[in-house]
């Protein structure tokens, strides 16, 4: 069966924003992991740290480099592939799309300080202060953007005449309802899946290589970080849970396969459903989706029958969000069990399997921010701005849609082989235990420094 326009535009968007999803979650997470590093290193007078914060920031600027290729490919595709949804909505999310940029650019400049000055100051706390706006400016940029898809969740800031939208009032579009769940969830997930992907390095190298003080340094302060942002993450999913049964019930029930208006709702778990829609083989947990939308056990969560057949999101949905969760709580999990065996002193934290499962839980990380994104946006179908405009209505409707599929595409082949090439070559030839010996050489010797410099 031949593919249609609109089914080409959403393999496109899905493409491009899955690809970038991964470098925009680095770009958030990573410098507060640097912060967190640099800031120990200090405060314990320990070199280990510091290396690690010069070393993770070295591959955060090759992560940075490629977001912003694939950042581009994401405005370039919005004018192309949704060119109806930038006419109505352009007036309106342009402030916090130019936001984000602003808020990069801030971030870049400080970037570009931090990395060159380092060893620079007599208090070195001064060169750790760099990474606070560097921070701040990765963290706005994500703020700015997830406002732009809140807006199409929650839309507002607008009056509607004659099919267009007047009277615009950016802010109030940008500080919509949906803004606070989704700007907590993202954040939250962003520096969870940062620590746990640097844990995973630290695990995956002390499987290969064993014992290493730094790698275990790395591993000990990341896993406290991912314990932190784990439980973070999982009251951000609580918000976004009761979010979404204020204001977007649909999108809740589909999630959860509610078809019945019912009080003291279950939460249902995996299963299929059949061509009448009941559920086979899942897991009921009684009660629990009234008290995850509403904290009330007895609560009436509404089901997909208050709706339109023809506005209920993809069914598929179900999957995306047991995943997600699931991943979160894996996550947690696995955290809690490294302190647990840290603890308690009979157990060996770096016994290899409980090693292989931390660096499992890097890609796992990734996974769940994938499917997380894929649920925000396939659940809020058939809307692109929800109430206002559908998806195929947005749409092009160019046959050229085709070749634009493929040009993403061998543009994100490309940027994938080269970033995966070039942090090969910048960490496996240069490997941390021979980086630190060389470091502490030249702090014993300042001197040869200060010739090679010259």
């Amino acid at each position: 069966m031949a593919i249609d326009t609109v089914m080409w535009s959403k393999l496109v968007t899905g493409m491009t924003l899955g690809f970038h999803a991964i470098f925009a979650t680095l770009g958030v997470g990573i410098p507060l992991m640097i912060a967190i590093a640099e800031f120990m290193g200090i405060r314990k007078r320990d070199p280990h740290y510091t290396l690690m914060a010069k070393r993770w920031s070295r591959g955060f600027v090759i992560s940075v480099a490629v977001g912003v290729v694939t950042g581009t490919a994401i405005s370039l595709q919005l004018a192309l592939v949704w060119p109806n949804f930038m006419k109505l909505a352009g007036n309106v999310i342009a402030l916090p799309l130019f936001m984000e940029v602003f808020a990069f650019f801030f971030e870049a400049i400080f970037l570009g300080i931090y990395l060159y000055t380092w060893d620079r100051f007599k208090n070195p706390y001064i060169h750790w202060l760099l990474t606070i706006p560097i921070v701040t400016g990765a963290g706005m940029s994500a703020v700015f953007i997830t406002t732009v898809n809140g807006f199409m969740n929650q839309p507002g800031g607008f009056v509607m005449e004659a099919g267009q939208f007047t009277a615009v009032n950016p802010v109030e579009a940008m500080l919509n309802t949906a803004t606070f769940s989704k700007v907590f969830h993202v954040l939250s997930s962003a520096y969870l899946t940062g620590a746990a992907l640097l844990a995973g390095i630290a695990a995956f190298a002390l499987l290969r290589k064993g014992a290493s003080a730094y790698h275990k340094k790395a591993l000990n302060l990341m896993m406290a970080v991912v314990l932190l942002f784990g439980l973070l993450n999982t009251l951000a999913g609580d918000v976004s849970a009761k979010f979404l049964a204020d204001h977007q019930p649909e999108k809740l029930a589909a999630a959860e396969w509610h078809f019945e208006t019912e009080s003291g709702a279950d939460l249902i778990l995996l299963g299929w459903l059949n061509a009448e829609h009941e559920i086979i083989g899942a897991l009921h947990l009684p009660k629990l989706l009234s008290f995850l939308a509403f904290s009330d056990f007895n609560a009436e969560v509404t089901g997909l029958e208050e709706f339109p057949e023809d506005e209920w999101p993809p069914l598929l949905v179900h999957y995306l969000f047991d995943l997600m969760a699931g991943i979160g709580f894996t996550l947690l999990a696995i955290s809690v069990l490294y302190f647990l065996f840290v603890f308690w002193k009979k157990r060996n934290e770096l016994n290899k399997w409980l090693l292989g499962i931390i660096a499992l839980g890097a890609p796992m990380a990734f996974l769940g921010v994938e499917l997380g994104w894929f649920y925000a946006e396939l659940g809020r179908q058939p809307w692109i701005i929800r109430g206002y405009m559908r998806v195929e209505e947005a749409a092009t409707s160019s046959p050229n849609i085709r070749m634009i599929f493929f040009f993403f595409l061998l543009l994100y082949i490309v940027l994938g082989v080269m970033c995966v090439l070039v942090l090969r070559r910048l960490f496996n030839n240069n490997p941390a235990e021979v980086e630190m010996e060389k470091w502490m050489k030249e702090k014993r010797n300042p001197s040869t420094e200060k010739g090679e410099r010259t």
